[in-house]
């Protein structure tokens, strides 16, 4: 009779085999598609880069929103926009930042 601990092993190692053969469990969150519309600038709270790779199969700009991750595609205008302002607002933010530290 199989033990309990041999069991447990042979189920373990055979999750990890499946997990590290199967490109998609581990790369869960890659975007697979565009959104088709636009989302409203407001929504965002900041956003990533994805680039086309054997496993990720689009390049994306992913917007972070409230609700969770879009997928925008990067050759559209309406997307780079969002990325400029956003990088325009961070800019800001950081020349405030130095201003304030060189004051103190």
């Amino acid at each position: 009779m199989v033990s309990v601990k041999v069991t447990v092993v042979a189920v373990t190692l055979i999750t990890l085999c499946v997990l590290a053969t199967n490109k998609h469990a581990a790369y869960v969150g890659c975007c697979r598609r565009h959104i088709k519309g636009k989302i409203r600038f407001e929504e965002i709270k900041g956003f990533s880069v994805q680039n086309n790779t054997e496993v990720c199969p689009i390049s994306a700009i992913i917007f972070h929103t409230k609700r969770g991750k879009v997928c925008a595609n990067p050759a559209l205008e309406w997307a780079m926009d969002y990325v400029s302002r956003i990088e325009y607002q961070a800019q800001k933010v950081h020349q405030r930042a130095q201003m304030k530290k060189q004051g103190s």
